[in-house]
């Protein structure tokens, strides 16, 4: 229930990251999925709420590891445990359903509408940032 009620007060503030996002290929541009952002005791996570490509309905992670392998990939957890610091969200990890990985993840508003996820190993200047847009 506490999760719930921060999660309402969070989403009502017009700089939250707070709710459901679009993630585009940051190589194609291409629109793949939604991404519900939000928080649980103090911590950022973020579930895939839905597949918008007709070829990856009914995907599952065959890459990941540990009790999401072989899980269908809507429904799946990929943003886990954030904080907070300042304007961003970090220490935490992203996972790449398509190959399974874990990298160190950093989210920061761009505008209201825009958020930059940035996922690398060890150093945030050795990964890729990838742009994703509120859903309206």
């Amino acid at each position: 229930m506490k999760a719930l009620i921060a999660a309402l007060l969070f989403s009502f503030q017009p700089n939250s990251v707070i709710g459901t996002w679009v993630n585009i290929d940051d190589e194609t541009g291409v629109e793949k999925s939604e991404i519900v952002l939000y928080i649980e005791d103090g911590k950022l996570y973020g579930r895939i709420e839905r597949l918008l490509l007709p070829e990856d309905q009914g995907k599952v992670c065959v890459n990941c590891k540990g009790k999401e392998k072989d899980q269908p990939i809507e429904g799946l957890i990929i943003v886990k445990g954030l904080e907070q610091e300042g304007d961003s969200w970090t220490d935490g990890d992203i996972m790449d359903p398509a190959n399974g990985k874990l990298y160190d993840c950093t989210i920061s508003l761009d505008d209201a509408n825009t958020l930059n996820v940035r996922g690398f190993l060890g150093f945030s200047f050795l990964g890729r940032t990838q742009i994703w847009k509120r859903k309206s």
